[in-house]
Parts: structure tokens; sequence; C-alpha cells
């Protein structure tokens, strides 16, 4: 976990202004990868107790465009946030829990695939979800 100097540094780098929600939201994805929203805005009440729910989905957005955290959502799930970026690596999601947990690249350099047809496109990003079922549900339902 980076310490408060390191965000507010990260903060100044992408040129944005240092704020106590900005801090404490970057701190909240920083300790809780792939937080949703409901969750970084619990972890940010904790340390700044009146902070709107806009006023967080405001920094995520901010944080988000500026490329200090990445925005990730699966299918039939919620907008998660963390800040592992500009790695280019992928995600495997469990079927029944819901749980996410990060998968280095599998092959190669970013992006780790290459399309057939990029139809003209400068891909700069290949997302990969992997599915199934994560080890206590496994076990759970065998």
């Amino acid at each position: 976990m980076p310490a408060t100097s390191d965000l507010e540094q990260m903060l100044r780098g992408a040129e944005l202004r240092v704020t106590r929600p900005r801090v404490a939201v970057l701190r909240a994805v920083h300790r809780n990868p792939h937080a949703d929203t409901d969750s970084v805005i619990g972890e940010v009440r904790g340390e700044i107790a009146d902070v709107s729910h806009q006023a967080v989905y405001d920094v995520l957005r901010a944080l988000t465009g500026a490329g200090l955290i990445r925005r990730i959502q699966p299918a039939n799930s919620v907008a998660r946030y963390e800040a592992r970026v500009g790695d280019n690596h992928h995600h495997v999601v469990c079927r029944s829990c819901g749980a996410i947990a990060d998968v280095d690249c599998a092959v190669g350099h970013a992006p780790c695939l290459v399309a057939d047809d990029d139809h003209g496109f400068t891909i700069d990003e290949a997302e990969v979800i992997y599915w199934g079922r994560c080890t206590d549900c496994a076990h759970r339902d065998s």
C-alpha cells in the first residue's frame, strides 16, 4: 500500500489536484483490489464521514480517466476498480460467488492477443476474462 505522500505524488503526476477525497479513493482502491463502488464508498467514509456518493463517483471517473486506476466490469457484475494499471493483465471470475483474481498476460507483450483482423484500429489493450469456479465454490459444490 503506497504511503499518503506517494498517493499525492501520483495525483500530481497525473496533473490532478490533490484533495482529501481523491487521496482517500485512491487509497481505498489500492487496499481493496477489484472493489465495487459501494465498497469504495464505505472505505472512504471511514476516512471522510461526510463524503457524498456523487463525490466518490466523480473521483473514480477522474482517476480512471487519468489512468491511475482501472475500471473493469465482467458480464453480470457491477463495475469494479483496481490500482493495477499499465500491464495488460487479465482476470478470472468465479461463476458461483463472483470472486475476481488477476491473471498475468499469457503470451507476449501488450496486447497479449493479436487480432486476426484489426479493421484498421490501433490496438493498445486486449481484455480477457476467464470464467470458472474458485477453489472454495468448487469444494463446496462437489
